[in-house]
């Protein structure tokens, strides 16, 4: 996801401007006409969308769902030159099917998903994200909905904050930091994303010397709680494949392995699969798959794109075509 914003400061301290990850990558992927009809899943600062409207041209309609008001607001300012072709739409892109059949859209193109948090939601302190940065501990992608940060921190107790923690950010220090976590709670309401970060890093025996801060994996946990960023994916790659007419593209963007790990499955459940008996000499059963998988291994940003953008350099994008 990328805005046309300043340079900001990412979670583990490092500069950057907002640029559309593996943009060529994905125009190349989604290999779209003119006058073609595209699902941007998730809007963020509209850099993707841009492109793809200026591919598809006039003719084209380009659908744009975000769960965040903020996010499709600029981007809708961005895109406003491409007229009636743009049709924001402010949703979750799990919602998918549920928003094409109100646009009366029974197929599209292409759709385009670019999971997790864009630029601007990271590098902005009042929506919760930033380690360095300190603001209320909110982390919804959604700020209109659901319960933030700070009120799954009050409520949840320490063993299963500990299973959080290991589940969603793979911390290897769970249990001190989860234990740590519960035991300032105790003093206090925790309320600020720097105060929370002090925690963590006090617990986990931070040497500042290290790149990464100690907190990076415990707020990504937390945002992935809090956003249910995981519920949902399998039944969204379905929705989509559904929707797609023959030969249409789905590209999903994805910046940590657990995700990765769930459309990678998801994909390979539609593609064909013999379900026949293990002693038949032939196939019998004839299932066909409703998907042809693209890339046999995920795509990465280059070396160029890495130096240009640091935090392009977890991204990892799937790409599957409908038969």
């Amino acid at each position: 996801m990328s805005s046309p914003l300043p340079i900001a400061e990412s979670e583990d301290g490092e500069d950057m401007r907002h640029v559309p990850v593996l943009l060529q990558s994905v125009l190349d992927a989604l290999c779209l006409e003119p006058g073609a009809v595209v699902v941007d899943c998730t809007l963020g600062g509209g850099g993707h969308a841009e492109a793809i409207l200026q591919q598809i041209g006039p003719r084209g309609r380009l659908i744009g769902l975000d769960r965040d008001p903020d996010a499709l607001r600029l981007a809708t300012a961005r895109l406003a030159g491409f007229g009636t072709a743009f049709e924001p739409v402010h949703a979750d892109y799990r919602d998918l099917a549920r928003v094409l059949a109100d646009l009366g859209r029974r197929a599209v193109d292409g759709i385009l998903a670019d999971l997790g948090v864009s630029s601007m939601q990271l590098d902005d302190p009042a929506r919760g994200f930033s380690i360095t940065h300190d603001g209320p501990l909110d982390m919804r992608l959604d700020p209109t909905a659901g319960r933030t940060a700070q009120e799954l921190l009050a409520a949840i107790n320490e063993a299963d904050l500990a299973r959080l923690l290991r589940a969603f950010g793979e911390e290897p220090q769970a249990r001190p930091i989860a234990r740590a976590i519960v035991a300032a709670r105790g003093r206090g309401p925790i309320s600020s994303t720097c105060q929370l970060a002090g925690i963590v890093a006090r617990a986990a025996r931070w040497r500042t010397a290290s790149r990464i801060h100690p907190a990076t994996r415990t707020f990504m946990a937390l945002r992935i709680a809090v956003n249910d960023e995981l519920g949902g994916l399998d039944g969204f790659v379905r929705d989509a494949v559904a929707l797609l007419r023959p030969g249409g593209r789905l590209c999903v963007i994805s910046f940590h392995s657990l995700e990765d790990r769930a459309i990678k499955t998801a994909f390979r459940s539609l593609q064909p699969h013999c379900i026949c008996p293990r002693g038949l000499p032939v196939c019998a059963c004839g299932q066909p798959g409703v998907l042809e998988i693209l890339t046999a291994r995920p795509v990465g940003p280059s070396a160029e794109e890495i130096a240009d953008n640091p935090r392009s350099r977890s991204a990892k994008l799937r790409v599957a075509e409908a038969r």
